[in-house]
């Protein structure tokens, strides 16, 4: 496969393209955000090469108006200038209009000779995300130009190649879409019936129940310590890429998941009984954003902890897990805004999380809510592993594309 050579730059200059980065904070204020509006793409909104539209931030038409320039097109890259330079998001015909955010740059080619899939997965590619990460300034936080990934070198052969070696890779991609999906639905129909039983108290037999202080009799109200066996924090890991140790970090928690894929490899001794076990609730601890973020463990991790910013909160034997990480997860919202200290750097600590009212119902009820939860959960494990597997073989399968080893 013959491979043309040149910077992307150059491919944008000759495809009427650009490499721009987002408003600058004297153009987008705190106060232009707003309750409703158009999304604006900020680099914690980008996961998983997708946007994620949890708590993101939107602003008026009149601001739109005013930043026009910086509204995306289908078939933009986005990805972060500045932290996790080497994220990206592909931009969806649904996503048109939406604004790249300050803390984000866009990449628009329009295919004259590369296409805008193929520089996606191309991205991808360790050495180009090493290329990145070498060019990027600054020694606290990465930061990126336009002018930086306007040098980055792109090796790309006949536009015909490209559009195979994308829809190769799109399949893969879209197969995890499709079980991204299906996990939301399953999820989705757990959390109804919760909030119907547990909040609505719409529960079987509930017409009958007599109410005490506000519950269901047989019922009890209590801290959330009381039905925990293990709440602390994490270790300081001593990472080697080469270890076989996992530590989970708070990037793997996100939408009520742990995503492994995001765990580093770590070298340090803990004790066993910080060992994360199946039925266990980690709760993102440190720092604004990312603060409150709640995942359960439903299938067993080898050799694996998390790290000072996650703290594990572990039910007592007896307790079922899925109403158990439920009635953690409610809490969610409320903890993100519990953080004390200073900006950036504000922290949950593990009482904070410990003195959280959770209210425990008959052991009937919970035992006929574990019924239906339980098959759920275990169909969304088996879509994690197989999109874990997906993208293992996608990873694996794009280096030999690009290079040509394999032919499309």
């Amino acid at each position: 496969m013959k491979l043309r050579e040149a910077t992307l730059g150059e491919i944008v200059s000759g495809d009427h393209g650009l490499v721009q980065t987002g408003p600058f904070g004297s153009h987008l204020h705190q106060s232009d955000y707003t309750d409703e509006g158009t999304p604006v793409i900020m680099p914690t909104n980008i996961a998983d090469g997708r946007v994620v539209t949890d708590a993101i931030a939107r602003v008026s038409d009149q601001t739109v108006d005013r930043l026009s320039r910086h509204k995306l097109k289908p078939r933009t890259i986005v990805l972060p200038r500045r932290g996790e330079i080497t994220k990206r998001a592909f931009i969806r015909e649904e996503q048109e209009g939406w604004l790249c955010g300050s803390g984000c740059l866009k990449i628009e080619v329009h295919g004259t000779d590369v296409l805008p899939e193929f520089l996606y997965y191309y991205m991808d590619q360790h050495e180009v995300v090493r290329w990145l990460e070498q060019h990027a300034v600054g020694s606290t936080m990465l930061n990126l130009s336009a002018g930086i990934v306007n040098e980055m070198p792109v090796r790309y052969p006949s536009r015909d190649t490209q559009a195979k070696i994308a829809e190769t890779l799109t399949a893969y991609d879209e197969l995890m879409e499709n079980n991204r999906r299906r996990m939301e639905l399953l999820e989705e129909s757990a959390r109804l019936l919760y909030r119907e039983w547990f909040v609505r108290l719409r529960f079987p037999g509930h017409e009958h129940a007599r109410l005490t202080h506000g519950i269901p009799e047989g019922w009890e109200r209590k801290p959330l310590t009381e039905y925990t066996s293990f709440l602390k924090r994490g270790i300081t890991p001593h990472y080697d890429d080469d270890a076989e140790g996992l530590v989970i970090n708070q990037k793997c928690i996100r939408d009520g998941r742990l995503n492994l894929n995001l765990a580093r490899h770590q070298s340090r001794e803990f004790s066993p009984e910080r060992q994360v076990q199946v039925g266990d609730v980690l709760v993102n601890s440190t720092g604004e954003g990312t603060l409150g973020r709640i995942a359960p463990v439903n299938s067993p991790v080898d050799n694996c902890t998390v790290d000072t910013h996650v703290t594990i909160v572990r039910p007592k034997p007896g307790i079922p897990i899925y109403y158990f990480g439920m009635a953690v997860m409610a809490w969610e919202s409320r903890f993100s805004t519990m953080g004390r200290g200073a900006t950036n750097q504000t922290e949950l600590s593990p009482s904070q999380i410990g003195e959280a009212p959770i209210l425990m119902p008959s052991k009937t009820l919970l035992d006929e809510f574990e019924s239906f939860a339980e098959p759920i959960f275990k169909q969304v494990t088996n879509l994690v592993s197989q999109n874990q597997k997906l993208r293992s073989a996608r990873d694996l399968l794009l280096p030999r594309l690009m290079s040509g080893e394999i032919a499309v």
